[in-house]
């Protein structure tokens, strides 16, 4: 078993196959984390985080079991998943003597895991609470972040409604676990009402799988989690310092939306692009992953990243360029310059 809190040195204590990538239970200055290694190691690295309650593959699954989407990454990167401590499958409740990490601590631990890897610069993908850790990191250590993709990223602190809301939703995960009113908290968190219950629709299998994966949580530890992202502090006034290009997902209904609105808003215009995704709640890479490639794909030909030739014109994706925003696909934005736009994307199927 790995130490749940360390200082110091990096050390990696477990490597295990699991679902086709290697997971490393990495030793950090703030706790041990897992970290799910997929692809080959010799290509750029893309670090993933997911939001709280979730892991790797709760948050992003539907993204990398897009096709299209998983062969854009796939070709381009090698991809490391961090899970927050202890949101792992089959993770042990952390011991209560172990201090709570803050929201800067989330952020040193992201800079051991890369020294642990020996990267250098990397992309990073993170999701709601994770997308905040990612803009910390990235303003932390400039220039070890080359780009930021973030779904209904976090970048404000919580608002007193937000603060207390969180406070009562602590108190009924320390009491009760994650059951009952916590769990559809949760849900509510991630998803739109239309996925999540409908007069017309029984509830989508994206949102039953994820109520069965909260069952198995500790809830100790996504207590951990919460309470720092309820502790966190503005990076408003530090946007203008990133130094990397940077692409925003979030959902129209989506809880964080007018916090993804402000940060595209505070960054530096020439290098941020905005996507609002339609009937879409905060959890945009499983509920609607489709709506994520093509924007994500534009966004990564700056760095002279492309999809396989063979898989470019796939008949399986919904997307075709008329469903972006002209702007999005306009010469600039595919080059060094991102233009800050709102581009709402409309799937059908």
């Amino acid at each position: 078993m790995a130490e749940s809190s360390g200082s110091g040195s990096v050390s990696v204590d477990v490597e295990r196959i699991s679902f086709g990538g290697k997971e490393h239970l990495v030793r950090t200055r703030c706790g041990s984390v897992t970290v799910a290694v997929y692809g080959d190691e010799d290509k750029p690295a893309l670090i993933t985080y997911p939001d709280v309650a979730l892991n790797y593959m709760s948050c992003f699954q539907g993204l990398f079991f897009c096709p299209e989407a998983a062969s854009l990454l796939l070709h381009n990167f090698c991809i490391y998943h961090i899970n927050p401590q202890g949101h792992e499958l089959g993770a042990s409740p952390i011991p209560t003597d172990v201090p709570v990490p803050s929201v800067d601590d989330l952020a040193d631990q992201v800079a051991d895991v890369l020294d642990f890897f020996s990267l250098g610069s990397v992309m990073c993908l993170g999701v709601m609470a994770g997308a905040y850790v990612l803009t910390l990191f990235a303003m932390k250590y400039r220039e070890r972040v080359i780009g930021l993709m973030l779904v209904s990223p976090l970048c404000k602190a919580p608002s007193w409604s937000e603060w207390l809301y969180n406070k009562v939703l602590l108190n009924l995960l320390y009491y009760y676990g994650t059951r009952g009113m916590v769990k559809e908290c949760l849900l509510q968190r991630y998803f739109s009402k239309k996925v999540r219950v409908d007069a017309k629709y029984p509830e989508s299998d994206i949102v039953q799988a994820c109520r069965s994966l909260l069952d198995e949580k500790q809830s100790e530890n996504i207590w951990r989690f919460l309470h720092s992202i309820n502790e966190r502090h503005d990076l408003t006034d530090s946007l203008t310092m990133l130094q990397c290009r940077t692409l925003i997902f979030v959902g129209e209904s989506s809880e964080f939306h007018e916090d993804a609105i402000h940060m595209t808003t505070k960054l530096d215009r020439r290098y941020c692009a905005l996507v609002e995704v339609q009937d879409c709640g905060s959890l945009v890479t499983e509920e609607q992953p489709h709506a994520m490639l093509m924007p994500m794909e534009y966004f990564l030909m700056g760095y002279g990243l492309y999809r396989p030739y063979q898989l470019s014109g796939s008949p399986r994706s919904p997307l075709s360029p008329c469903c972006i925003s002209p702007e999005l696909l306009s010469p600039e934005s595919m080059g060094v310059k991102l233009k800050p736009i709102k581009t709402r994307v409309a799937i059908n199927f």
